[in-house]
């Protein structure tokens, strides 16, 4: 019987362990836990279930060789295994891997099946091949500056472990997060794993049912890449513009993670003894007073509302709401004009346009113009570049999601340079909901017509495949070519809470030529949009946008 992929994982859900005494960053040794070996390069493979195995590369490995350790882990034929890093399959070449790099090992689609376990290690296995040590820091930084405050930071929680300071468990949201603390037991970081993530095996919440890899809690943003998108958000926040808190990729070991009550069929007796490893978000947690749904947005200061606001449309944060935005006071304590500080970006950069959710839309600070300092700063962004950092500092994350931060910050420059106030650019972004009825937004509209302009000038087949995505589209109302979907049907809780499936823009299909050709096209179209956004302003206030958010 084929393995469904929108099934539930049943005890098949894999957890790395390790012997605690295994690691001496517990006993004090004086190795440092993320010394470099020479002419070796360190990698953490994890699984679709949740193991992670960190191992060293020698020059001369190879992805076979590299699936045929984990084949003596995990008891998987290589043939019936894939190594991934990002968007590309490893067949063989792994040259282009760099150091701290996360891999991904999958089981292949026609060996799954219902009954039987996907990758699952035992403790014993994984003790013996494991090669990292507590807490090691992921990803190649180029950012001196970044990587000594990363550092310090682990350090800091490192000492605190050894002296018995356990991490706490953080009790809201739908994921698995945790604080790590500091020798004196205050908070200093919020670590939250990738299998621990809305739909992912080891989800502590109830909220599991499926693989590392497939569509999470927006279709768009695949189970356990969510840390990755932390990462990046703090990465694009140039100059600390809008304030997101340090930001790291981590594989860390502790019993406190979240893992299966079996592995391999046998129950775990006494989990507090077991020591899980997992890659994880780390971000420096930051003091604060409350969040902003706890208070009325009138002390949010105008600055603080554009800056977060200009980083939400860069990076097209599907789910900008109140309980993701902590509030600061002032030195004196008191009320009055307070500090934003915008967290979890893990719903940011999704793989296609869909319907982003920005709570600042219906506050007033949005609908005033922007200050010469930030039309500044706006004018300053360069796609390309950000895009060539994120590769560089983040390789595993999908093209496709830098598509999308491309195509959001030239729509930001021009609706910017236009003279578009914060708020109406969301505006556009924002897709409208009139009864049982979904409607593409304007940023899609534009897209949609950028895609038939390319398809109309009889390029290759693979871009007419985009007429598909309009068939189910049908135009109505005044002759300004607005396209507009017809969802049918009521939504079930459980669709609410996964998201819809629409998706009307997908640029991640197109080759690179396609790509350039989309984007030339894209910047022609958009002026007249703007343009028209304008006359139209008084009117389109009245439209509903009400649009979702992932807060529970």
């Amino acid at each position: 019987m084929a393995f469904k992929m929108e099934g539930p994982v049943q005890n098949q859900m894999a957890v790395t362990l390790l012997n605690g005494q295994r690691h001496a960053d517990y006993e004090g040794d004086n190795t440092r836990f993320n010394e470099k070996l020479p002419n070796k390069r360190r990698v953490f493979i994890q699984t679709e279930n949740g193991c992670v195995l960190g191992m060293e590369l020698e020059r001369k490995d190879n992805a076979h060789t590299v699936k045929r350790r984990m084949q003596l882990t995990l008891n998987v034929p290589t043939d019936e295994s894939s190594l991934t890093f990002g968007d590309v399959i490893l067949n063989n070449d792994l040259t282009a891997i760099k150091h701290d790099s996360a891999l991904l090992l999958t089981k292949n689609l026609i060996h799954r099946s219902s009954s039987t376990p996907c990758l699952s290690p035992t403790a014993r296995s994984l003790q013996q091949k494991d090669q990292s040590g507590i807490i090691e820091i992921i990803g190649h930084c180029t950012n001196s500056s970044h990587f000594t405050i990363t550092n310090e930071l682990v350090e800091e929680m490192i000492t605190a472990l050894k002296n018995a300071i356990d991490p706490i468990p953080v009790n809201g949201g739908l994921g698995g997060a945790y604080y790590f603390r500091n020798i004196n037991g205050q908070s200093v970081a919020i670590v939250k794993p990738t299998d621990e993530e809305p739909f992912a095996p080891n989800n502590p919440k109830g909220f599991t049912g499926k693989l590392l890899g497939q569509p999470g809690l927006k279709q768009s943003v695949r189970v356990g890449e969510t840390g990755f998108r932390e990462v990046a958000a703090y990465l694009l926040d140039h100059d600390h513009f809008a304030r997101v808190p340090l930001t790291s990729l981590v594989k860390i070991t502790h019993s406190v993670f979240n893992l299966n009550d079996c592995v391999n069929g046998n129950k775990i007796r006494n989990k507090k003894t077991v020591h899980v490893s997992k890659i994880a978000s780390l971000q420096q947690f930051i003091p604060h007073d409350y969040d902003a749904s706890d208070h009325g947005a009138s002390s949010f200061s105008i600055s603080d509302v554009h800056r977060i606001g200009i980083l939400d449309v860069r990076i097209f944060n599907t789910d900008r709401h109140a309980g993701n935005l902590l509030v600061r006071k002032g030195n004196d304590g008191q009320f009055g004009e307070v500090e934003l500080i915008p967290i979890d970006h893990g719903l940011c950069l999704p793989e296609c346009l869909e319907d982003p959710y920005f709570e600042w839309i219906h506050w007033p600070q949005s609908t005033i113009p922007f200050s010469d300092s930030e039309l500044e700063y706006i004018k300053s962004l360069d796609a390309d570049r950000d895009s060539e950092m994120l590769r560089m500092e983040l390789p595993m994350i999908r093209e496709a999601c830098l598509r999308v931060l491309t195509l959001c910050t030239v729509f930001l420059k021009e609706a910017a340079g236009f003279g578009l106030c914060l708020a109406d650019i969301g505006e556009m972004m924002s897709r409208e909901y009139r009864c049982k009825n979904q409607e593409p937004s304007e940023l899609e509209v534009i897209c949609l017509e950028a895609m038939k302009e390319i398809m109309d000038d009889g390029n290759n087949s693979k871009i007419k495949s985009f007429s598909c995505m309009q068939s189910g589209l049908r135009k109505k109302g005044g002759g300004n070519g607005r396209v507009r979907a017809e969802v049918g049907g009521v939504r079930t809780s459980a669709e609410e809470l996964v998201g819809t499936p629409t998706s009307f823009v997908k640029v991640g299909e197109l080759t690179e030529k396609e790509w350039r050709m989309f984007l030339e096209t894209f910047q022609e179209l958009v002026g007249p949009a703007l343009a028209a956004r304008k006359v139209s302003r008084v009117s389109i206030k009245n439209n509903l946008r009400v649009g979702r958010s992932c807060q529970f």
